[in-house]
C-alpha cells in the first residue's frame, strides 16, 4: 500500500494506482471526461488536471501514478485554473445546441461547464463542423460536432465489445470519430457506447427526440431475455416505457447491458400488443371481457377432462416467464390431473433427475478464469454479457477452447477449436475426457482417442492453472445427447478441478426447474406434447412455430387440439389458438427471474398494464379458482413467490448427473434461436430487427 495526502487527508491505495483511484477511494470528485473505471486510461481530455507538490505543472489525475508521501491538491487555485483553461478549449468548437440536444440534463460537459466554464467565450472565429454519419439502426451520429474526442467509444469497442468498430481519423482540429469505410456498428453490446459518451455525440436512435431526460421516471427492473439477468433502469413517461439503461451491479452485469436488453422495449409499444381477451367464433376473432373469456376456458378444460381424461391436457410455458407464472401454471396443470407441463421447448433430450441445472459458478468469477472449455455455444451472441466476462479473462491471459459445429467470431482469441458436426460432439468430448484420464492415470468413462492432438491440447490447458470451467451452451443443452455431454463435462471438470454447468438460455431457465415446471410421473415432455395427442393446450408466452424445436410442424400438431389457449402480451398464435388472453410483459407486472448463477431477482411493474392486459399470475390464479381447484388462494405476488421459491435457491442447484454416456452418433441439429429471435419481445422490436445480426439470421 502507498500513503498519499489528498486535499489534506491521508489516503492509502494500492501501489500502481493513479491519483484518480485514490480520489475515488477518498470520496473526492475530480472532474473528468475520458476516464472511465472500466476502460483503459487515455488521458485525452486533460480535464482532471490536479496540483501535485513539486511537479512543475498540473498533472492529469487519471494517468499519474501515486508515490509514497505524494501531496495532491484537487481544489487549489492552480488546479482550478488549469481545469478552467481545459474547459475553455473544449468549448471552443462545441456547438451551442444544449436546448435541442438529447443529452441535455445528463451531459457531463454541460454539468462541468457550469462549474468550470466562463460566462462568455473569447473565441469569435467559426466553429468546426463535422459531417454526420450513419452507423446502423441503434446509434445516432448525427451531431458529431459535439464530440470532444475522449475516445471512450473507441476503447469500449476494443476492450469490452472486442471489436474495434469506431476509430479516430485525422489529427488536431480535423480529428473525428468514425466507423471503417462503408461499415456500421454491429456489436451486440453497441448501445453501451451511448451510455459512456459524456456529450451528445452518440445518442439512441430509437429514443431520439422522444422525451427530455428530466421528464422521465426511473424504475428498477430485470432483463427478461438471456440467463444473465441484467439489472435495468426503465425510464417512463405518461405510463409508457421510453428508454432502458443499465443499473450497475458488479456481480451480474457490471455497468453494461446487451442491445436486446436496451432496445427490446420498443416491442411493448407496437401494434402487435394484444389489449383485450379474444375468442374465436366461426373462424372469426371476437373481442370479449375477462369474465366471459375465463369462463369459456374453464368450461373447455372441464369438458376435455371429462371426455378425454386429464392426461389429454398439457401446458407449454416459455422459460422467459416469471417464476410466479410458471409455478401457478404447473399447479394448475397438476390440479387438473395432468403432469404434462414443460419449459424445455427447444430440447431434444429430456432426461432430468429433478435437480436445477445452472452455471456451476458465479457470473463474476468468469472474469477471473485461467482456462475455459465452451461446448456447443456461439457465446458472443447467445450470452453477450457472459462472453464479455470471458473476454476480460482472455485479456488477463486466460485461454479459451471450444467444441462447436462451425467457426464463429467470438471477438476474442480462441486458443483451441474443435469444429465438428453436432452428431460427433459426444465422441470429441469423449476424446478430451480420455486425454484427461490418461494424464491423470485414471480410467476414462468411455472409449476415446486420447492421442488426438486437439484433445491433448485442451486436456493440457484444463489441467494447468487453478481457476477453470467447462461450460455447456444452448446447442449443448438442446442436443439429442445432452445428458451424455453433461456426464462427460462432469468427468472432465472433476478430474481437472474445474467447475461445470450451463450458460443458460432464457431469463428463467433455472427458475423454471426450481418451481417444478417440468413433467411429473407419467407426464409428456415438450416433444411428446407436439405429436398430436393433446386435446387442450395452454401456451404461456409460447409461440410454438418460433419457440419450439419442431417449429411449424409442432404448431400444426397443436392446432389439432379441441382447445388451444394462448396467454401472451402479443397477438401471437392467432392461427392455432381458440382463446387469446392478454397477459402483462415484464414492465407491467411483478415477478422473479432466477438467473444462470441461481440468483433470484424480484422486480415490480414500472407502468400500468396496457388496455385490458392483466398480470399472468393473476390470470392463472383466477382460472384455478374458477375451476374450483385447491391451492389458488394467494392474494399478492409475495404470497405466490413464497410458495414458488420457499427455500434458499442455492440448496437446490446441482449439475451432478448419473446419466449413462452414449457415444453413438445421432443425426441431429440442435435447435438454437438467433440473438434477436430468442423471445416474443425481441422478435417484435423494430430497431433490433433492422440490425445486421437480425438480417443475417
Amino acid at each position: 500500500m502507498v500513503e498519499i495526502e489528498l486535499d489534506g487527508k491521508k489516503v492509502e491505495v494500492l501501489e500502481g494506482s493513479m491519483i484518480m483511484h485514490a480520489a475515488e477511494h477518498a470520496g473526492t470528485y475530480i472532474p473528468h471526461f475520458c476516464y472511465h473505471k472500466k476502460l483503459s486510461i487515455a488521458a485525452n481530455c486533460r480535464m482532471c488536471l490536479v496540483d501535485v507538490e513539486k511537479a512543475p505543472k498540473p498533472m492529469p489525475a487519471c494517468a499519474t501514478p501515486v508515490t509514497q508521501g505524494m501531496i495532491v491538491r484537487t481544489k487549489s487555485d492552480k488546479a482550478i485554473q488549469a481545469q478552467k483553461s481545459v474547459m475553455e478549449f473544449l468549448l471552443i468548437n462545441h456547438p451551442l445546441d444544449c436546448p435541442i440536444c438529447d443529452q441535455g440534463g445528463e451531459c457531463q460537459l454541460q454539468d462541468l461547464a457550469v462549474g468550470y466554464g466562463g460566462s462568455s467565450s473569447r473565441y469569435e472565429e467559426e466553429k468546426r463542423v463535422v459531417f454526420h454519419k450513419d452507423v446502423g439502426p441503434l446509434i445516432s451520429m448525427e451531431e458529431m460536432s459535439r464530440c470532444i474526442h475522449c475516445t471512450r467509444c473507441v476503447r469500449f469497442g476494443q476492450e469490452v465489445a472486442g471489436v474495434m468498430e469506431l476509430g479516430m481519423s485525422n489529427r488536431g482540429e480535423h480529428s473525428e470519430i468514425e466507423s471503417f469505410v462503408g461499415q456500421s456498428v454491429d456489436s451486440e453490446l453497441s448501445g453501451n457506447m451511448i451510455d459512456i459518451c459524456p456529450v451528445g455525440a452518440l445518442t439512441s436512435k430509437p429514443f431520439r427526440y422522444s422525451a427530455r431526460t428530466w421528464e422521465l421516471s426511473r424504475r428498477k427492473s430485470v432483463s427478461p431475455h438471456d440467463g444473465t439477468g441484467a439489472n435495468l433502469i426503465v425510464q417512463v413517461k405518461n405510463h409508457r416505457v421510453m428508454r432502458v439503461v443499465p443499473l450497475e451491479n458488479e456481480d451480474v452485469n457490471e455497468c453494461w447491458i446487451a442491445d436486446r436488453d436496451r432496445f427490446s422495449y420498443e416491442a411493448l409499444n407496437t401494434e402487435e400488443r394484444l389489449t383485450q381477451p379474444m375468442i374465436k367464433q366461426g373462424g372469426q376473432w371476437q373481442a370479449t371481457d375477462w369474465q366471459t373469456a375465463l369462463e369459456y376456458v374453464a368450461n373447455g378444460l372441464r369438458q376435455v377432462r371429462e371426455q378425454h381424461g386429464a392426461a389429454s391436457i398439457g401446458t407449454l410455458a416459455s422459460p422467459h416467464s416469471t417464476a410466479e407464472e410458471l409455478y401457478l401454471a404447473a399447479q394448475l396443470t397438476r390440479a387438473l390431473g395432468s403432469q404434462s407441463i414443460d419449459t424445455r421447448l427447444r430440447a431434444a433430450d429430456f432426461q432430468h433427475d429433478g435437480k436445477a441445472r445452472w452455471l456451476g459458478t458465479s457470473i463474476a468469477s468468469l472474469s477471473q478464469l485461467q482456462s475455459a472449455l465452451v461446448i456447443g455455444s456461439h457465446v458472443r451472441k447467445d450470452q453477450p454479457l457472459l462472453a464479455q466476462r470471458l473476454r476480460q479473462a482472455v485479456r488477463k491471459g486466460a485461454k479459451v477452447a471450444r467444441l462447436h459445429d462451425r467457426e464463429q467470431d467470438w471477438a476474442m482469441p480462441v486458443a483451441h477449436s474443435v469444429i465438428a458436426p453436432a452428431s460427433a460432439w459426444v465422441q470429441h468430448l469423449a476424446d478430451i475426457a480420455a486425454a484427461v484420464a490418461a494424464a491423470k492415470g485414471v480410467s476414462a468413462p468411455v472409449a476415446g482417442n486420447a492421442a488426438a492432438p486437439s484433445a491433448q491440447a485442451i486436456a493440457q490447458m484444463l489441467l494447468s492453472g487453478e481457476r477453470k470451467a467447462v461450460l455447456l451452451g444452448n446447442a449443448a443443452a438442446h442436443h439429442a445427447r445432452a445428458s451424455s455431454l453433461l456426464a462427460l463435462a462432469q468427468f472432465i471438470a472433476t478430474q481437472t478441478g474445474a467447475t461445470f454447468g450451463y450458460l443458460g438460455e432464457a431469463a428463467n431457465t433455472v427458475g423454471a426447474q426450481l418451481v417444478g415446471a417440468l413433467p411429473g410421473p407419467g407426464g409428456s415432455n415438450a416433444a411428446q406434447m407436439t405429436q398430436g395427442g393433446l386435446k387442450a393446450v395452454l401456451l404461456l408466452n409460447t409461440e410454438p412455430a418460433l419457440d419450439m424445436a419442431g417449429g411449424e410442424r409442432a404448431a400444426l400438431a397443436l392446432s389439432q387440439a379441441d382447445m388451444v389457449v394462448s396467454l401472451s402480451p402479443f397477438k401471437a398464435n392467432a392461427d392455432i389458438a381458440d382463446v387469446l388472453l392478454p397477459i402483462a410483459p415484464f414492465t407491467e407486472t411483478a415477478g422473479t427471474f432466477v438467473n444462470t448463477e441461481g440468483r433470484a431477482q424480484s422486480f415490480y411493474g414500472v407502468v400500468r398494464p396496457l388496455g385490458e392486459t392483466r398480470p399472468g399470475w393473476k390470470v392463472l390464479r383466477v382460472l384455478g379458482s374458477l375451476l374450483g381447484l385447491p391451492g389458488f388462494e394467494q392474494e399478492t405476488i409475495e404470497d405466490v413467490r413464497k410458495a414458488a421459491l420457499p427455500n434458499p435457491v442455492s440448496d437446490r442447484l446441482s449439475n451432478a448427473t448419473t446419466a449413462s454416456i452414449d457415444i453413438a452418433a445421432v443425426e441431429h441439429q440442435p435447435c438454437v434461436a438467433a440473438i434477436y429471435q430468442l423471445d416474443g419481445i425481441v422478435r417484435r422490436a423494430p430497431s433490433l430487427q433492422l440490425t445486421a445480426d437480425a438480417r443475417g439470421a
